[in-house]
């Protein structure tokens, strides 16, 4: 009885010992299995990765070219003239700026050298129509766009249209649920509210039908916009241009308007408008410049070429807002750990700019106008926090979304595209074009990122390269979208999504691109030796400024630089700092924030591994490389020492 007592509990004891391994080996097998889960996504993140890097490098090997920019002056002789550099002379030179006046104009950018408003076709009609209205005091509405364009354009119309009395509210589309521009819905909600004149901004030139739809309500219509006219090309080749039905339309672009700069920005146009309301309302015209700190920050935002007005415009917009008293400005600089002194124009590209385009990719735009139009200081820093952190999450979700993009184009061999079309299905529609933006800088080609649209259909960006002209070749497929407009470098559009292929297909079929189009050309502006540089020199360049697209920083190059030394710094380890010697008596420290492990392996492709090794432990070696740089004046503890950023080697 003992016996089979304890047998039993023997049995017991072993049931559960085995349940207890059973259970663990399950576990555990359970936790080999989501183990080798995790090896194989980890695998098949690693080959796309190689795959990636690997493409990459076919890329890079073929996508740049340098060129020294010749174009002839006497270089002295403006240097003397002007009292700067032949250096800096040439640089002016490369920018196409010519003779003793356009250079003279270029180096003081003052308001005197801004055009006539009163050029603007349609400029003086529109002014008149809203001089008349205000006196009935009938009431108005702009409908601005929701990127930083617009929303600086809405500001600049409802501050001026206020200025002058009138009785004037605003709407801004909401990104998803409206889309782009004014809509027919936008109209009937305007009449049920008793609108008397509609004012578009930075929209409206494409909105053919939504125009004539207001105009046969009864409504009054006027236009302010910069966007490409829509056209139709004949058998001939011949553009037939179609502009909307309204009582006034201003927008340089328009083949018959005979502004002498076609580059103007929403705001710039929309300001231009209320500088000639202004006159006829007997306001200084001096007032109108309260504004003009709205109009280069849009400018800039939009991505417009600083050439000519625009380079003026951005110039004295920053100036203005060096001693800005806009509460939402200040805010918004101030949220961004700036002080107004600070700002230049990569703060308006690259750090407010995003924030206020943040609220109209995630949330609403009316969020940035208020903070614009936000008269107290507090109130605009909670709007201003507001914005930075909704930028910081639009930054993560466009990291997701890059590099989804990124696996596709490699894993879908869709790099092999002339034109590239990416279909993101779960990413949101707002961060497409940053996205474009992102992959086109990588691989130099045109590219479109669609994404699912709330209607069933898709909506997208796109970001194109000089040799493309967007818009035009969009033309080309038309009848495959349900909307579409933009500019030769950047597009938006509409379509059902069975016709995605077929819009891939025939943008590629119908492209003249070459190869050639696809590689970079890195045009320097001087060949410069490290010796040359100086402090001096350096500050002397701020006169070129303020620099953007079609006025970029000058590009300095020096060619079989021998490094001394070099490591790895910062706190991510993800910056190559080394010492360089020209062989022409300068030596200088110089830094390079792109990739180390790319730059380190061709290090040893140029040379060896042994080599490479040598450099970075400060041991003599032969290596010798070409660079493309910026020179920088390093502040430290006081001191002020000249450095060199590397931009490109080669």
């Amino acid at each position: 009885m003992r016996f089979t007592l304890r047998s039993e509990r023997l049995r017991e004891a072993c049931r559960k010992k085995s349940l207890q391994v059973l259970t663990g080996k399950a576990k555990e097998d359970g936790r080999l299995n989501q183990t080798q889960k995790e090896q194989a996504d980890n695998q098949k993140k690693q080959q796309a990765k190689e795959q990636e890097q690997t493409q990459n490098k076919k890329v890079l090997d073929q996508k740049e070219q340098w060129f020294v920019s010749a174009k002839k002056a006497d270089f002295k002789a403006i240097g003397k003239k002007f009292g700067i550099d032949p250096v800096t002379a040439r640089i002016i030179r490369n920018r196409d700026i010519i003779g003793d006046e356009a250079i003279a104009a270029y180096l003081a950018c003052t308001r005197e050298e801004l055009h006539d408003p009163h050029l603007l076709k349609d400029a003086d009609q529109g002014a008149a129509i809203l001089q008349q209205k205000i006196a009935e005091h009938k009431k108005i509405r702009v409908i601005g766009d929701y990127d930083i364009d617009g929303v600086n354009a809405s500001y600049i119309l409802l501050t001026g249209l206020s200025r002058c009395g009138a009785a004037a509210d605003h709407v801004i589309p909401d990104r998803v649920r409206d889309g782009y521009g004014i809509n027919c819905s936008m109209i009937t909600k305007a009449l049920e509210d008793r609108i008397d004149t509609i004012v578009t901004c930075d929209n409206g030139i494409s909105a053919i039908e939504e125009i004539a739809f207001a105009k046969e309500s009864g409504m009054t219509v006027i236009i302010t916009d910069h966007h490409e006219v829509p056209f139709s090309v004949d058998d001939d080749g011949q553009k037939a241009y179609k502009v909307p039905p309204a009582d006034a339309v201003i927008n340089p672009k328009q083949p018959d308007c005979t502004y002498p700069y076609k580059g103007l920005c929403g705001a710039a146009v929309a300001w231009k408008l209320i500088q000639v309301l202004y006159g006829r309302m007997g306001i200084c015209a001096e007032e109108s410049f309260s504004m003009i700190a709205h109009v280069g920050f849009a400018t800039v935002g939009d991505v417009m070429e600083l050439t000519g007005e625009n380079r003026m415009l951005v110039k004295l917009g920053l100036k203005a807002i060096h001693e800005t008293e806009n509460p939402g400005l200040l805010a918004l600089i101030l949220q961004n750990g700036l002080q107004r002194e600070q700002i230049r124009s990569w703060h308006f590209g690259f750090v407010l700019g995003p924030c206020i385009n943040a609220s109209g990719r995630l949330d609403t735009a009316k969020r940035s106008l208020q903070l614009l139009m936000e008269p107290t200081l507090e109130k605009a820093s909670q709007l201003a926090r507001e914005l930075v952190e909704l930028n910081d999450r639009r930054k993560s979700l466009t990291l997701e979304g890059l590099e989804q993009a990124r696996e596709q184009i490699v894993q879908q061999r869709i790099y092999e595209d002339k034109v590239m079309v990416v279909y993101l299905p779960q990413c949101h529609e707002s961060l497409a074009g940053i996205i474009a933006g992102r992959i086109r800088e990588q691989y130099h080609r045109p590219i479109f990122v669609l994404t699912d649209a709330e209607d069933g259909g898709v909506k997208g960006s796109g970001r194109s390269i000089e040799a493309y002209s967007m818009y035009e070749e969009m033309t080309k497929c038309d009848a495959l979208m349900t909307k579409y407009g933009g500019h030769p470098m950047a597009a938006g559009l509409s379509m059902p999504k069975e016709n995605m292929e077929q819009f891939r297909r025939e943008l590629n079929a119908k492209t003249s691109l070459t190869d050639e189009d696809f590689i970079e050309k890195i045009h320097i502006d001087v060949p410069m030796p490290l010796y040359y540089i100086r402090i001096p020199l350096i500050r002397e360049f701020a006169c070129l400024e303020p620099y953007g697209k079609g006025n970029e920083k000058p590009v300095f190059a020096v060619r079989d630089v021998h490094p001394l030394r070099a490591d790895i710094v910062g706190k991510n380890k993800n910056v190559t700092r080394l010492l360089l010697e020209d062989g022409a008596g300068g030596s200088m420290d110089a830094v390079y924030f792109g990739d180390p492990e790319a730059f380190r392996i061709f290090l040893c492709e140029k040379s060896s591994e042994e080599q490479a090794a040598a450099l970075f432990r400060g041991q003599p070696q032969n290596i010798r490389f070409s660079i493309t740089y910026d020179p920088s004046i390093d502040a430290y503890q006081g001191r002020e020492r000249v450095q060199v950023v590397i931009r490109h080697y080669c």
